[in-house]
Order: C-alpha cells, then structure tokens, then sequence
C-alpha cells in the first residue's frame, strides 16, 4: 500500500509538472501574441528612424566643417559662447538647466531642447520660430548665445581663424568669398542632420520584438490606450506639431512654474496660440530633465502624471507612470560617435581680428 500511494504522488508530482509546463507555455504564448498585436498597432502611430535621414543634400566636407563650427567658442562676442555650451554630449544635447545661460551668464527664456534628432521635427524652437535648423544656427549667431553685433562682426571672427578658409573652400566650392553667415548656418545645419539615435524601439518596430521587455511593451501599450500618441507619434515620437499646453486644465497649476509662458502666442499674437507649443520630441526624453519649455519639473515620472492631467484630465495610476517611463527609457539611443566626442579646431586665440570689426565692416 505504501508503495502505492508513492507512486500516485510520484504520478500527482509528474502532473502537477505537466500543468505547471503547460501554464507556462500558454503564458509564453500569449505573451508573444501580446507583443506581436502592440507591435502591430505601435508601427500604426510610430516610424522607425530612417536610416539616411538627412532631408537635404550635404557634402562630407560641408559635414565636417559644421562639427568644428558647433564646438568652437571663438565666434561669440566673449570667447565662451558655441552651439554646444547649451547642446552639450554628455548631457545628450542638452544642458541640463531648466533655463539655458547665454553670454555672460545671462538667463535665457526657455529651456534648452536636446539637439539630437532635431532635423526630424517640423520646426525649430519651442514656439516654431525657426523652419529649418539653418536659419536658427544662423540667426543664434545674434542671439544671447553668441552675442555678436551683427553678421558681419561674426565673419570677421571666422576670418581671423586661418584654418577656417580652407574648410570652408571645400565646403562651398566655386563661391569666390565662402564664409559667410548663411554658410555658417548651411554647414552647422548638416552636421545636426547627422546627430540621430536609434534605440531599442527602432529594432522593435522593425520587427524584432524582444528588443522590448514586457514592462516596455506594456508601457508601450499603456501609452497608446491612454491616448499619448494623440500628440506623441510618428518618427519623433512628437516634434510634428503645435499643441496647447494645457488642454484640460492651465499648465503651471501642475508645474508650479514661477513664469507663465505665453508660447506662440508671443510670435503671431493670436488667441489661438496663447500657451501653444511645439509637441516636444520624446526620443532620448530620459536623458533630458529637466522637462517643459521652462524646466519646472525635474522627475520624468512626474512629468508624465502632469502630462496625464492637463492634457488627458486623467489621473495615471502608479503602475501606468512606471509602464510609461520604462518604455520612454527604451526610447534612449546611442550618440553619434562624432557628437560624443569634440573635434580638434584650427588654431588661433579668440579675437584676433575682432577688435577690427568695425575697420572691415
């Protein structure tokens, strides 16, 4: 009898196993079924990164001499100022401040957006100010972050540098006097064409589904039922238009911001852009804090339970905040080599020439 009852637990064991294989094989199964129907509806509303995605045509030289021009202080009015004193690597084309310093540490009127995969978006600038990433990189020459009179102090500048001449021979060749500040801006335009970064949810969308871990998916999923791609969608993950900030409720009533932004408002002066914005990319958006227009919110979690409250008028639970911010996690890509690290300049000490603006104006 005793060997009996051994052998038909043996056997209760053996089946308990089977069920417990069973299980979890069904599990497996539906969870692959899971993540082929999120994929399925993400590639819906998402793009992949392409893989050439610079829209005009840019030559390797013109490439080059924009990374040197993006890393080199000496064209601003004092020596410090350049296109990465706001964009910075290691920051992931940020500065990390909710409100960038200019020249002489002057506090600047937003926050510095990343400046990696910037030429995806429609516009450039918070508020749309710019079309293209030529016309801002030309225009920031005058701005607080450069603070050069005019065009014409900035050449002047670039001339004293010797080695500027040559590069920018090969960059625009034919012209008879190529540096110039629309140059500046075409050459500084495609070298930020060039600073995308794919991440695992490229690899997702193309098809590799365990390039996402089930929280991510899950997240992922979370995102698109809670009506986040509504704003948030295609290649940018946002970046493609202009919304209200604020849609449910006023926005610095969550962001306790110090200073109400007006947004667009400012450039066209119609009603129908008071607090509107440009939708912010969210590609690398964890790398990046602090977050908003004005840096008001540090944490990336309570950034998306803002962004649930006064544009959805829902209260995300916690469980929904982690799903999302482990899927915008998933959104951090590699740097460009050529961003991550600086290039060497050509050699001259800052003012050279300035001093003589005036003389050659």
């Amino acid at each position: 009898m005793r060997y009996t009852n051994l052998a038909r637990f043996g056997l209760g064991l053996v089946g308990l196993a089977v069920v417990a294989i069973g299980a979890a094989l069904l599990a497996k199964t539906a969870a692959a079924e899971d993540a082929g129907d999120v994929a399925q509806e993400a590639r819906k509303n998402f793009e992949p990164l392409p893989e050439h995605p610079a829209e005009k045509p840019a030559s390797p030289d013109q490439v080059s001499l924009g990374r040197m021009l993006f890393f080199d202080p000496r064209i601003s009015d004092d020596g410090t100022g350049s296109c990465v004193r706001c964009h910075q690597p290691a920051l992931y084309g940020a500065d990390a401040l909710p409100k960038s310093l200019g020249l002489h540490d002057k506090r600047l009127a937003r926050n510095a957006p990343t400046v990696l995969n910037m030429p995806l978006q429609f516009k450039v600038h918070w508020d749309g100010l710019f079309d293209t990433v030529e016309a801002q990189a030309t225009k920031a020459l005058l701005g607080a972050g450069f603070g050069n009179a005019d065009h014409a102090a900035a050449v002047v500048r670039l001339k004293a540098i010797p080695g500027y001449a040559r590069l920018f021979s090969k960059a625009f060749p034919g012209e008879a006097d190529p540096i110039t500040a629309e140059n500046w801006g075409r050459a500084i335009g495609a070298y930020e064409r060039t600073l995308v970064t794919p991440s695992r949810f490229d690899e997702f969308l193309r098809g590799k589904k365990e390039a996402l871990s089930q929280t991510e998916q899950n997240g992922l999923r979370t995102f698109m039922d809670r009506g986040c791609i509504q704003c948030h969608s295609g290649v940018g993950i946002g970046g493609d238009a202009f919304e209200k900030f604020g849609v449910v409720e006023d926005y610095w009533q969550q962001t306790h911001s110090q200073e109400i932004d007006k947004g667009r408002f400012n450039i066209t002066k119609a009603n129908d852009d008071l607090y509107v914005f440009k939708v912010p990319t969210l590609r690398n958006v964890a790398m990046t804090p602090p977050y908003f227009h004005d840096g008001s919110v540090n944490s990336l979690a309570d950034a998306v339970k803002i962004m649930g409250k006064v544009q959805l008028g829902t209260d995300l639970s916690p469980q929904e905040v982690d799903g999302i911010v482990a899927f915008l996690r998933a959104l951090t890509g590699e740097l460009p080599e050529e961003f991550a690290k600086a290039p060497l300049l050509p050699a001259a000490g800052f003012g050279a020439g300035a001093a003589n603006a005036a003389d050659d104006r």
